[in-house]
């Protein structure tokens, strides 16, 4: 009887093929790292997710003889090797470049302030960790809103209000610092804010 499983690497991986291996790795590494740096915050601990996942499917690749979806499969083994990482390591997560490019281009353009690196971490940090995650591996990971509900375990309309609030709170919290330091260079340089009206003679 014909196997139901007709994707070539599924395929091959299940039966030992190096080739469909290597093919895995080619197809999926570069998702799967982006999606460890947003949740862990350093490029070697998801270097050494990331390895940790390909080690563990090649080892058992019989197993995915039975796999209906593979990139939920290797996400799911990703979220719950960074979940032992995190508990390895106690830090503070952060994102990957990835995020930052796609938080900026989603952006109000008549939104006046600055998505450097450094404040857009500050408002990450001020996320909850199951927003934090969403993001992570919807913009880093490149997965669907049904992918990502999968991987979590969650609907695809909690994984697209879970990533839509985050983005609202980013931007909200963005918008909050650059005011911040509008002002305070105003104070420093006794100057006052834009709009501001002298109640002076």
């Amino acid at each position: 009887m014909e196997s139901a499983h007709t994707d070539p690497p599924v395929a091959g991986l299940a039966a030992g093929d190096q080739r469909a291996f290597a093919a895995l790795y080619d197809r999926y590494a570069v998702r799967l790292y982006r999606a460890a740096v947003g949740m862990l915050g350093r490029r070697e601990d998801a270097e050494d997710v990331v390895q940790e996942v390909f080690a563990a499917v090649f080892q058992s690749s019989h197993k995915l003889a039975n796999v209906q979806n593979l990139t939920a499969y290797l996400f799911t083994a990703l979220r719950r090797a960074a979940g032992r990482s995190a508990a390895r390591r106690v830090r503070e997560p952060r994102t990957g470049e990835a995020a930052i490019a796609d938080i900026a281009a989603k952006a109000d353009p008549d939104d006046r302030f600055s998505f450097d690196g450094e404040r857009l971490q500050k408002a990450l940090l001020a996320l909850p960790a199951e927003q934090r995650e969403v993001i992570a591996l919807k913009i880093d990971g490149g997965l669907t809103f049904a992918e990502t509900a999968q991987v979590i375990g969650i609907s695809a309309n909690t994984a697209a209000s879970r990533y839509r609030y985050a983005l609202e709170r980013l931007r909200a919290s963005l918008k909050e610092q650059c005011g911040g330091v509008t002002s305070k260079a105003a104070t420093a340089t006794g100057s006052k804010p834009p709009g501001t009206l002298d109640k002076g003679g």
